[in-house]
């Protein structure tokens, strides 16, 4: 069972970024409440007035399945259309390790071996 990340940059028309985010916010609470998902976060990109920033944690592929089949997740699509999407790109990541990023003595390290 390996955890499963997705990042997400949308773009939407500037003017609507905001409304986009605050209306969201059934989608991003049902997607929290589903078994599973130990992360669902969207915020405004602070350097790209169109984009907004997805990250997604769930704990296997098997509840990101679940979380495609629900209606959460189909009722979020329609809704970032409807706010003049104009590009994303997506990707999941399967986690083969994971470890913390400061070490005992307190320093950020890029090693997973601690």
């Amino acid at each position: 069972m390996a955890k499963i990340l997705i990042a997400a940059h949308i773009d939407v028309d500037p003017a609507t970024r905001e409304e986009c985010l605050k209306k969201a916010q059934p989608y991003i609470d049902g997607a929290l409440s589903q078994e599973g998902c130990l992360c669902y976060s969207w915020c405004a990109d602070m350097h790209n007035p169109a984009r907004i920033e997805v990250f997604e944690e769930w704990v296997d592929e098997e509840a990101l399945a679940q979380h495609f089949q629900d209606i959460h997740y189909a009722s979020m699509l329609a809704h970032i259309g409807s706010f003049g999407l104009t590009n994303a790109v997506s990707a999941k990541y399967r986690v083969d390790a994971e470890g913390p990023v400061y070490n005992a003595e307190g320093k950020p390290t890029p090693s997973f071996d601690q």
